[in-house]
């Protein structure tokens, strides 16, 4: 473990957050569940993905959470505290220069739509002659809330992927995409390391109020926070959107503050400083969702503005 040992498996960023809300006592037994160990049973859940989300700072320090993918078993245990994932990162990948370094901090989420699981595992990678190799530091599985069901299309594989479209802003495509996400991952770092998380909800969860912000709502979770506490120390961020049908993805790169309202809601507020789309890069394409039952039902108040879908909820 990578966390001083007074905190157990949570850094103070987590400690603060878990204070503040009042979840200490929950935190504590949720905390239980990390391990620096992979099981057997994750080594058997492994094995079986086709993709996997890796989340970390380029060399100058932006974050960003990247998608790797390949056939069953590209992503394996291969010791005790180790996974090996054949292939590695696109060259184009704005991860993938700092990858070529040993020893980058790096967070990752395997989640599987058929099964609604989810495994995450946090260490330090080293470039291998067939791509990387991961040294754990923090392995645990999440429940499947927010999470939605989803099965893998046969022979509807998207085509080769495009190079990656850069900007420092959203456009309204890019805006309308987000807007009517269900899914995206989130990717944060804190002074020894990185962590890859999931977050989910109905179309309209996640408001594009300007081509430089989103917004979310955080819903209720495990009471980790290991996301909001790495936030609470370090902002920088980096957002994975994924077009199910199509394979395109959306890197977003920026800053990230957690605002608390009176009545214990709270709201993630991201600004955006870079942007990465890829056309196909994901080879496989998926059906379309059945919505997780825990997922917050919205009612639209008015009418949203271009680009985006406001939501309130009821």
């Amino acid at each position: 473990m990578t966390a001083h040992a007074s905190e157990g498996p949570y850094r103070q960023g987590s400690r603060t957050v878990q204070e503040r809300v009042g979840v200490r006592d929950l935190a504590d037994h949720a905390g239980r569940s990390i391990g620096d160990g992979i099981r057997p049973v994750a080594a058997a859940f492994l094995e079986l993905q086709p993709m996997l989300v890796l989340g970390g700072a380029d060399t100058e320090g932006a974050v960003w959470a990247s998608l790797l993918t390949g056939a069953p078993g590209f992503v394996r245990a291969t010791g005790p505290h180790q996974i090996s994932i054949a292939g590695g990162l696109p060259k184009a990948d704005p991860l993938a220069t700092a990858l070529a370094r040993e020893g980058t901090p790096v967070g990752t989420i395997a989640l599987d739509p058929r099964t609604r699981r989810r495994m995450r595992l946090n260490g330090r990678a080293r470039p291998t002659p067939r791509g990387l190799v991961i040294e754990a530091d923090q392995v645990f599985a999440n429940c499947p809330k927010y999470l939605q069901k989803r099965d893998l299309l046969e022979g509807k594989a998207p085509g080769r992927p495009s190079a990656p479209r850069q900007g420092v802003r959203l456009t309204g495509d890019q805006r309308a995409f987000i807007a009517a996400a269900d899914t995206f991952f989130l990717a944060t770092v804190h002074e020894h390391g990185a962590d890859a998380s999931h977050r989910g909800g109905n179309p309209g969860f996640v408001e594009v109020p300007s081509p430089y912000e989103l917004v979310w709502r955080d819903y209720p979770g495990n009471s980790m926070f290991l996301t909001l506490g790495n936030l609470a120390t370090d902002p920088r961020a980096g957002l994975l959107f994924l077009d199910w049908a199509t394979g395109t993805t959306l890197q977003v790169s920026g800053t990230a503050r957690t605002e608390y309202a009176e009545d214990g809601s709270r709201t993630v507020r991201f600004t955006v400083t870079r942007t990465a789309e890829t056309l196909g890069a994901s080879p496989y394409a998926w059906s379309q969702p059945e919505y997780s039952p825990a997922n917050p039902h919205w009612t639209p108040q008015e009418e949203p503005a271009p680009g985006t879908r406001t939501r309130n909820p009821q």
